[in-house]
């Protein structure tokens, strides 16, 4: 944007990766799995979303059915749980969150790489974001269910970098685990779903920079980020 056009990039951080679903679009997946689960006289806490959030489908179908009590095959929990979805998206459409593209801008101008990654298929980018197609580097979109939830793979497979110079941008506590344990900078941009549990869950896994909106991941955090990277304390205490 305007505002950081000559900016100085950054010094060592190369790549960010961001979350489609709860980080660049809103969360329509904890709304879902909660009704799913209480509706059929299950209860919905944090256990419930360890067992299902950034899980591979089979896994967290399988999860998502002994949350809810239901007897069912995993394939057969999928299919009524894409069903529900799709009535909660006529009823709550899938929207870009406020400041998605000015983060895009401001990461580019930086002199960061981005790519996008999530759960569904490629056409999930294509539909919401493919408008900014040109604004993602590598393949654009990574979907990570076969491997979630994929901050190794992305960071060292497919980018070729070091833990330490790629920045993760989620929502769910689980891949800020997954980041802890490889030394990879993390931002948590956890639900506003007034039942979740992700933000106690990410204070719980040792995040310390938690933003509530992605105006808040400005310059100033980027480069404190930056800093941290460089020496090494990322995830100091």
């Amino acid at each position: 944007m305007p505002a950081l056009r000559h900016a100085r990039p950054l010094e060592h951080l190369r790549l960010v990766a961001l979350n489609i679903d709860g980080v660049l679009l809103n969360d329509t997946f904890s709304p879902v799995i909660h009704h799913f689960v209480t509706s059929r006289g299950g209860t919905y806490d944090a256990d419930v979303e360890r067992a299902v959030f950034s899980q591979p489908r089979s896994v967290a179908a399988r999860a998502l059915g002994a949350a809810a009590g239901v007897d069912w095959s995993p394939e057969r929990v999928l299919e009524v749980y894409f069903e529900e979805r799709a009535a909660h998206l006529a009823r709550h459409p899938l929207h870009v969150l406020p400041g998605a593209e000015e983060l895009l801008h401001r990461l580019r101008a930086l002199g960061l790489r981005t790519v996008c990654y999530g759960g569904l298929d490629k056409t999930h980018f294509d539909t919401h974001l493919g408008h900014w197609a040109h604004l993602f580097d590598g393949p654009g979109y990574v979907c990570t269910n076969d491997f979630r939830p994929g901050v190794h793979e992305i960071t060292a497979e497919l980018f070729g970098l070091p833990y330490d110079r790629a920045l993760f941008v989620d929502d769910v506590a689980r891949v800020g685990e997954a980041a802890r344990a490889l030394g990879v900078p993390f931002i948590g941009h956890p639900s506003p779903f007034p039942y979740g549990f992700q933000g106690r869950l990410m204070r719980e896994a040792g995040v310390r920079h938690l933003v509530g909106s992605l105006d808040a991941i400005d310059e100033v955090l980027l480069r404190t980020l930056d800093g941290e990277a460089a020496e090494g304390l990322a995830w100091a205490a």
